[in-house]
């Protein structure tokens, strides 16, 4: 009979091999966990990643001399805002002068509106940045809502106009509605040429305009300056939803189109 004390070599033996397994268990254990802990870490790395969407809005508060009150349109900015919150991305806001922007189409009837206005971004957009403090690498998109504050002080904007231009030439994404597009007519590119230069794009119409009997009013006719632009003008009639999207840049005609804008941003977001 073998006898097995703890100087015999068969125990010795069992011992090892039994460790050896132990040690190959406790070795897929440990892999397993480091595997579980590295998708958790690259799924919070790309969350965190996700890139913000910057939305401007309008500092001015008059049409022209007509001493009517105006700002941003609220269903231009609530309802992409839906969209695109829901989504999960977190939007800023900025205006040309900061601070508290003035606001028209003020409907808390809409369902939507009602939802922006108690968020916790109705807070954001009430201390809306200054273009200065805004960082164009920290966002994906820039859309610009509408309203007809926008004409008066969207266009000659030069620090949003390179804002603008900064996210498009890294890649990203910018959207207008309305007339939010104002702010895109004097966007230039690193190649000199306008942004809105061959590209489809759409925004409140001359028709429009007159309809509303703003065209004596505004400081100009932002499908006429689109298309002196170089733009390829596309619309649809009066107050239909018209969205065109073309080369990361996405537009659209008027209040009706601005949930779409909102859907077209996220889809393009998703390519």
């Amino acid at each position: 009979m073998i006898n097995f004390n703890l100087n015999s070599k068969y125990l010795k033996e069992a011992l090892m091999v039994k460790n050896h397994f132990n040690m190959k268990k406790i070795a897929f254990l440990l892999l397993a966990i480091f595997t579980i802990r590295s998708v958790q870490s690259q799924t919070k790395k790309s969350k965190h990643m996700k890139k913000k969407i910057l939305f401007v809005v309008t500092s001015h508060d008059k049409k022209g001399s007509t001493g009517e009150d105006t700002g941003y349109y609220l269903g231009e900015v609530s309802h992409p805002w839906e969209v695109l919150h829901k989504a999960g991305y977190e939007i800023d806001f900025v205006s040309p002068k900061g601070g508290t922007p003035p606001v028209d189409g003020f409907d808390l009837k809409d369902p939507v509106n009602k939802e922006f206005w108690e968020s916790k971004d109705k807070s954001k957009i009430e201390n809306s940045l200054q273009p200065s403090q805004v960082d164009p690498n920290n966002y994906s998109t820039i859309f610009y809502a509408g309203g007809h504050g926008a004409m008066w002080d969207f266009a000659d904007n030069t620090e949003l106009a390179g804002i603008a231009s900064k996210i498009y030439e890294n890649g990203g994404i910018v959207a207008a509605v309305c007339h939010g597009p104002a702010g895109l007519v004097n966007v230039k590119l690193n190649n000199g040429k306008y942004l809105v230069d061959g590209k489809k794009i759409n925004a409140f119409t001359n028709e429009e305009e007159t309809e509303v009997k703003l065209a004596d009013v505004v400081p100009f006719l932002l499908e006429d300056k689109l298309k002196e632009r170089g733009a390829q003008f596309e619309k649809s009639g009066l107050w239909q939803n018209h969205v065109v999207t073309d080369q990361r840049v996405i537009t659209g005609q008027n209040p009706q189109s601005a949930k779409s804008v909102g859907e077209a941003i996220l889809k393009e977001l998703h390519k």
